[in-house]
């Protein structure tokens, strides 16, 4: 039997959403500066979508390209309107369709809730996604005007993770682990120019000395943990802070990292 020169295979890549808000060249090669200095090289060879589909006005896309090369960002697909769409194309560049995951939770959410209150039955729980690597009180109570009250709605679905994932051992420097649609637990040293990222909560049970993004996807709501906090650099949700000296408060000990608003917080972790 003759053996098969290629296959085809599915795989999930990983890859960064570069949002633009300007058509403005020179605006968007001096924030790209900016953050890639603050960055310090946590971006470095990852593949890039750049979003441009809240643009109008005539994108000069060779000149973004040239800005995103020069630093490491290979880009490998973009989403744009009507005639930035198809001057992107001239260049030799995909087309990617980006669903916001936020608004498809909320759309399901809705959905659900339709659904619930059409039949009086709570609406079900969503089935989880799969993991994968790369990375009282007594009250007394009117009964007829409970009764009357209409039934409040239940609170919009948060994302739906599946089974967390585990790494029990080290990760060296080089090394990248992803937990899609998970939680993300290593038992060890993250060390320095390790990466950990998952959609969900990270916690690092030992020192964390390299880099973490939670909610990749853009969960707001998730939360990096670990015992040691000596990190390079942190994200939430695509909120991110380069550490170049850990605040006293939380070097060298357990910390939390969470989002307020659009503040990225570092703070003792609590026992």
């Amino acid at each position: 039997m003759d053996v098969p020169v290629l296959d085809f295979k599915s795989a999930t890549l990983y890859a960064i959403r570069v949002v633009l808000h300007s058509a403005d060249t020179l605006a968007l090669r001096t924030a790209l500066d900016a953050r890639m200095k603050d960055a310090a090289g946590f971006f470095d060879d990852e593949p890039v979508v750049i979003d441009a589909g809240r643009i109008t006005e005539p994108l000069d896309w060779q000149a973004l390209l040239d800005g995103l090369a020069a630093h490491r960002l290979p880009v490998i697909g973009v989403t744009a309107q009507e005639e930035n769409l198809a001057a992107a194309q001239a260049l030799g560049l995909v087309h990617v369709a980006l669903p916001s995951a936020t608004a498809r939770n909320e759309a399901a959410a809705v959905a659900a809730a339709n659904a619930a209150e059409a039949a009086n039955v709570a609406p079900p729980p969503a089935p989880p996604a799969a993991a994968e690597v790369i990375p009282e009180v007594g009250v007394a109570v009117d009964k007829a005007a409970a009764a009357a009250a209409p039934v409040p709605a239940p609170p919009p679905a948060g994302p739906q993770y599946g089974p967390t994932m585990i790494i029990d051992r080290p990760l060296r420097s080089g090394q990248k682990v992803y937990a899609r649609h998970a939680d993300l637990i290593v038992i060890g040293v993250v060390s320095h120019g390790a990466e950990v990222i998952a959609d969900g909560n990270i916690h690092v049970y030992g020192p964390l000395r390299g880099k973490a993004m939670a909610g990749a996807r853009g969960d707001v709501r998730a939360k990096i943990f670990t015992t040691f906090f000596d990190a390079e650099l942190i994200a939430v949700a695509g909120v991110y802070r380069s550490i170049a000296t850990s605040p006293p408060n939380v070097a060298n000990q357990a910390a939390v990292v969470r989002l307020d608003g659009e503040r990225l917080l570092v703070e003792p972790l609590k026992t």
